[in-house]
């Protein structure tokens, strides 16, 4: 049953080929037997997963039920869950127990959905490859000496791994899908403000946004309809009726103007990864898409502008950490600037305090005009880039990440090396765009993505051009060499 995508488990629960209470059973002893090898979970919470599987049983009996009623998830313990710790993967939060559920998840309580636990990640989702965790860095199911990206590594590591079918995820440099690239998952990163921000917990707000992980676009779909509401206490969530992604899947590509950017295959690119991506693009145009060479020349600037943009609001979001009011706390502090340094110096892992240093830097007097205020100018170019290329093309391909997965602490001592890893994701998010990673074949013998980004509030779209690409390839269908 680990085998099977979230569609081919709503047609098996309506079927009565088995019960929630059957399937998740089996999934939780897969995680319990295997996930010592990943670390892709944080908490896994058995018990309440099984209640939830009951009562989902229970709908299905009564014949009303939503679609996604009964369908085992999980989801990033970036997204607050009532009664359930969420640690944001920090020291800081390893005793938070939030009394409310975030947006998010109370969509898929509502819709049904079976809870197996919190997934693990890149403390307060800073990280592109899941080593900065507190609990430890989760290892790519592909080979378990390299990474599986980040932040939302271990959403994506778990799905790879068949101990889920899908997760809840979020992306603020490219932290759904270089993760979904590394593990030959298939990742999406919503239009800005499409999925309620409420309760998950905030790096920057700007540049945040929630997604799911899973294996084929249409169960992505699936999981974006129940994802994306609008939200009153979300004041930058849209206010758009909600809809039904999978409407469209079957739709024909013919006619598809896809925008390649002359940009993304230049220096610093692998060989074999840009391989892959020019025999999918390829592929795209046996399906009767046409490929048209576009220009984003303001790219390149992409990382370092998100690196005084991200930073900044990261220092601000992080500022009410400070041992006060919940959350970690220094033992004895000697009076209250030793209890916030202590609390704060002892909470944080290192690549936090790093962001936290840049931001305040860059936000400092004297600085942010410099600094801050130019990265916004830079900002707005890059999202002109997007705009004006929209007026020619339907969607923009490319790799979705520069390198496979690199072996866990190659680049540790690195930080601009690391950074790097998301340099064709970035963009995506500095313009607020739609962007999502498929799997599309293999280089060094480990998963490459290719990367589709949309116009605005066009998820329907590029989950329909995605689908197609699915339907005619089998790179999604690949599953990781786990041990049983």
């Amino acid at each position: 049953m680990h085998q099977l995508t979230i569609a081919e488990i709503i047609r098996g629960l309506r079927e009565k080929q088995f019960s929630s209470v059957e399937i998740t059973s089996h999934l939780l002893e897969r995680i319990q037997q295997l996930d010592g090898q990943y670390n892709s979970f944080i908490t896994v919470t058995g018990e309440q997963a099984l209640r939830e599987a009951a009562a989902a049983d229970a709908r299905l009996a009564e014949g009303n039920a939503p679609a996604m009623c009964g369908v085992p998830i999980a989801h990033k313990d970036i997204f607050c869950t009532n009664g359930v710790r969420t640690s944001c993967g920090s020291k800081m939060l390893d005793n938070f127990v939030p009394p409310y559920d975030a947006t998010v998840v109370d969509n898929f309580l509502q819709a049904g959905a079976v809870s197996l636990g919190k997934t693990n990640m890149d403390e307060f989702a800073m990280g592109s490859s899941n080593e900065s965790s507190y609990y430890g860095p989760v290892k790519n199911p592909w080979d378990l000496e390299r990474v599986p990206g980040g932040s939302s590594g271990g959403s994506a590591a778990a799905v790879a791994a068949q101990l889920v079918p899908g997760t809840t995820a979020s992306d603020t440099g490219g932290s759904i899908r270089q993760p979904a690239a590394l593990t030959g998952t298939t990742g999406l990163k919503p239009t800005y403000g499409r999925v309620s921000r409420w309760g998950m917990i905030a790096f920057a707000s700007s540049l945040d946004q929630g997604g799911p992980i899973a294996r084929t676009a249409e169960d992505a779909a699936l999981m974006l309809s129940v994802m994306a509401s609008s939200d009153k206490k979300d004041s930058t969530c849209l206010d758009r009726p909600t809809q039904d992604y999978t409407a469209n899947l079957k739709d024909s590509i013919q006619g598809l103007k896809i925008g390649v950017p002359k940009e993304y295959f230049g220096e610093g690119l692998d060989s074999e990864i840009g391989a892959r991506i020019q025999e999918a693009l390829r592929a795209y145009e046996k399906l009767g898409a046409e490929l048209v060479e576009i220009s984003l020349p303001h790219s390149k600037l992409a990382v370092p502008a998100y690196y005084v943009i991200a930073p900044a609001e990261a220092s601000a979001n992080l500022s009410r950490f400070d041992g006060v009011r919940y959350g970690y706390r220094c033992e004895n502090p000697a009076d209250l600037r030793d209890l916030y340094m202590r609390s704060r110096g002892e909470g944080f892992g290192e690549e936090v305090k790093r962001r936290i240093l840049v931001g305040s830097y860059a936000l400092s007097a004297g600085y942010y005009d410099a600094y801050y205020n130019k990265a916004q100018q830079v900002r707005r170019l890059i999202k002109q880039d997007f705009v004006d290329a929209f007026q020619k093309v339907d969607v923009i391909m490319g790799p979705t990440a520069p390198n496979p997965a690199f072996k866990l602490g190659e680049k540790n001592a690195d930080p601009v090396a690391m950074y790097l890893e998301d340099i064709y994701t970035i963009a995506t998010n500095l313009a607020g765009l739609p962007g999502m990673s498929l799997p599309c074949g293999f280089a060094h013998n480990l998963p490459v993505g290719l990367q589709i980004t949309g116009n605005y509030l066009d998820e329907a779209r590029m989950l329909n051009v995605a689908h197609q690409f699915q339907q005619a390839s089998d790179w999604h269908t690949k599953a990781a060499p786990v041990a049983e």
